[in-house]
Order: structure tokens, then C-alpha cells, then sequence
């Protein structure tokens, strides 16, 4: 049976009782938390900062993805990883120099994550994929929870799980957007290994049943 990371967003969850959804993900067969962190230049939407990853991180058992959709992500590597960051994923097309980030990523000790929106090539990722932890492939354009899945990104997965199996083998390949109990097969054949989920999860009837179900392969 292949293993299946899943990671919930939280962007989805009910911030008036945040708490709540953070027990339902501590007790389910969720492995990460997902949290997008937006800016609003980088995309047209603001999320949360680091007062709220820090509170998350007081009540959450398992470790916390962290996805930064800004502008000069390099400015705060340090701050994620004080306010406990145990994933640090930044955009390729908001970084002027990507490998010297991804250095300063790992040697403060988090895994180091490189995510693609929809129109960027898995092939500008080929100096750079050994150094990797985790490559995250936006299945819709970033900013906003609830988008349908863009069907071209399974051709995107099954090129760059190609590509890892020569120079990176152990590559986490993590997809995120629409992402459903519809499509999720699908997305792991392609050579995914890690799952984001949003609406699916928190807008089901029994979150922890859907939460299994996505890990079921």
C-alpha cells in the first residue's frame, strides 16, 4: 500500500473555533497541518502571520507545513522556525535567489519546500531538485480555498516524478488545490505522495472519515 502524506489546510477550518478543528485534525489520521501564509502582493488575498502559526503550534501534535505565497520570503526564514515552521515551502516565482534560501531553510533545521504555480515548468526545478525536501505543485492558482482542480497538473506530477527518481529519489511531491475524494486516486498514480486538502476535509460530514479516506490508496 502506498503512503499517502495528508496535510488539512487550515485555511478551510472555523476560526471561530479553531480549536475545535485543530483537536478533530490532532485525533484523525492526518500526518501535517497546512498553513498558507499570503501576503496579499504575492497573491490577492491575506491569510494569518506569526502570532496565529504561534498559538497553532501550542495546541498541534503533528507538524506544521508551511507554505509562504509572499513576496521575499528569504526576509523571514527565521521567524517561521521561532514560531514553529517544521516544513518551510517558498515559491519559486518569489525567489531571486532560491537555492541560497532553501540552504538557509535547512540549516535552521526545518525541511525545505519549493512550490509551482500553475504555469511554471517542473523543468526550472533540474539544478535544483537534489536540494530539496519537498516539491509542492499548486493545482489551482494560489490565494484562495474551494478552486476546481487544473487537469494539466497530473501531466506536471508524472514529469516531475520522473525527474526525482533519477536525482532525488526520497522527493515528497505534494499537490495542492481541488483536491478531492473524486480526483485523489488519479493524483497518486500520477507520483504524488503528499495531499493538501482543503474544502474536502472541512466542508465533509465527518472530517476524520474523509481524512481516512484520502489516505486510502
Amino acid at each position: 500500500m502506498k503512503k499517502i502524506i495528508l496535510a488539512p489546510s487550515l485555511l478551510s477550518a472555523n476560526f471561530n473555533n479553531l480549536q475545535k478543528d485543530i483537536d478533530m485534525i490532532n485525533n484523525s489520521k492526518a500526518d501535517w497541518f497546512h498553513l498558507d501564509i499570503m501576503d496579499g502582493v504575492f497573491v490577492p488575498n491575506i491569510s494569518f502571520g506569526f502570532s496565529v502559526v504561534k498559538h497553532i503550534k501550542k495546541i498541534a501534535k503533528k507538524p506544521l507545513d508551511v507554505h509562504l505565497m509572499i513576496i521575499q520570503p528569504e526576509r523571514y526564514i527565521e521567524e517561521w522556525k521561532n514560531v514553529g515552521a517544521d516544513i518551510l515551502t517558498v515559491h519559486y516565482e518569489a525567489c531571486t535567489h532560491l537555492h541560497r534560501t532553501i540552504q538557509q531553510i535547512k540549516s535552521l533545521g526545518m525541511k525545505a519546500g519549493v512550490s509551482l504555480n500553475p504555469h511554471t515548468s517542473v523543468d526550472l526545478l533540474d539544478d535544483i531538485l537534489p536540494e530539496l525536501d519537498l516539491v509542492l505543485i499548486m493545482s489551482v492558482n494560489p490565494g484562495f480555498g474551494g478552486q476546481s482542480f487544473i487537469k494539466n497538473s497530473l501531466r506536471k506530477i508524472e514529469k516531475l516524478r520522473l525527474m526525482a527518481d533519477i536525482t532525488n529519489p526520497g522527493l515528497i511531491i505534494q499537490v495542492d488545490g481541488g483536491v478531492d475524494k473524486n480526483n485523489y486516486r488519479q493524483i497518486v498514480k500520477a507520483g504524488a505522495n503528499a495531499l493538501v486538502a482543503g474544502s474536502a476535509v472541512f466542508g465533509a460530514d465527518n472530517p476524520e472519515e474523509m481524512i481516512k479516506l484520502l489516505k486510502s490508496f
